[in-house]
């Protein structure tokens, strides 16, 4: 079974104080021994990164640019988007069908919108695929950070991240801790 580790927008553009608080702080650094595990067990490495449309986006310019546990190395796959969508306009899919990847293991920045959306595609696309829980990470939702809708009250990172886990688990992924994932192999 050829796994592939999908590594969605682990950039510096997410530290904007603009984007408020956050939870899982050390997301990264699990980030970082998932993908070490992966370059050692010959798992295809995949990073995906956002160049917003958005003019005042943080993830545009220097934001883009990947945080320093994740940089990726010559001969491994850089996938450019900029939708919530790592398989909407990007060679990802072919890439992923080219190699037999049938096994996807998905983590970054953030749970309830780019992981989210590129995990329920996997599983519609037909991939097994996890979502290693704790090298994720999610914003608040209230009205300073937008992301809070009408009349909607404000809901902390944590909601944020184990709200959207548990829409993913069981219907479009498994839900799977850095530790775990790296103990199966």
């Amino acid at each position: 079974m050829t796994t592939a580790l999908i590594l969605i927008d682990i950039q510096t553009g997410f530290d904007s104080p603009a984007l408020g608080p956050r939870n899982n702080p050390w997301a990264e650094d699990n980030a970082a021994r998932l993908l070490a595990h992966g370059r050692k067990t010959g798992w295809e490495i995949c990073h995906v990164f956002h160049n917003s449309t958005d003019p005042d986006s943080p993830l545009r310019g220097d934001g883009t640019a990947f945080k320093p546990q994740v940089t990726p190395k010559p001969g491994e796959q850089v996938f450019e988007k900029s939708v919530n969508a790592a398989f909407i306009g990007t060679p990802l899919l072919p890439h992923l069908r080219a190699i037999g990847a049938s096994q996807l293991v998905i983590c970054g920045l953030t749970t309830p919108h780019c992981v989210s959306t590129t995990t329920r595609m996997a599983g519609n696309l037909g991939f097994l695929s996890f979502v290693i829980h704790d090298a994720c990470a999610a914003f608040a939702a209230n009205a300073d950070t937008g992301w809070a809708g009408p009349d909607a009250p404000a809901l902390s990172p944590e909601v944020m991240h184990y709200v959207a886990l548990s829409h993913l688990h069981g219907e479009f992924a498994a839900v799977r801790s850095t530790a775990d994932m790296i103990a199966r192999g």
